[in-house]
């Protein structure tokens, strides 16, 4: 079976996920709704952090990897303030950086159930 090369959006939220790995976000897990109908992304990146100060450093450092090696910038960004739920767009793939408490309440992963999960390891 030949290899298939990553497209560009596979690429987008394999830098997400380096970004999030690099400030040791926890429970890191990439959702493709490529095959889910009427969804806002290809790709759902969703991780947890401790505190405040993760959660900024966590949003910091995926801006960073995506712009060094894309040059792209978020399209939208949320949650700065208040550090409970931030989310990155980057249209083709969201990042959604939680608290813990906060991404038990949510549930992501439950709502978009008929994603193809895939659980990154620490």
């Amino acid at each position: 079976m030949p290899i298939r090369k990553k497209d560009a959006t596979e690429k987008l939220a394999d830098l997400v996920v380096k970004g999030m790995q690099e400030k040791k976000a926890t429970d890191i897990v990439l959702m493709d709704l490529r095959g889910v109908k009427n969804t806002v992304a290809d790709f759902f990146v969703i991780c947890s952090g401790n505190s405040d100060k993760q959660l900024g450093a966590i949003s910091d450092s995926i801006d960073e990897f995506v712009y060094r090696e894309l040059n792209e910038n978020p399209w939208h960004s949320e949650g700065k303030n208040n550090k409970e739920w931030m989310l990155l767009d980057y249209i083709s793939v969201v990042a959604h950086i939680f608290r813990k408490d906060k991404r038990e309440f949510f549930a992501l992963e439950k709502l978009w159930g008929d994603a193809k999960t895939t659980l990154i390891e620490d």
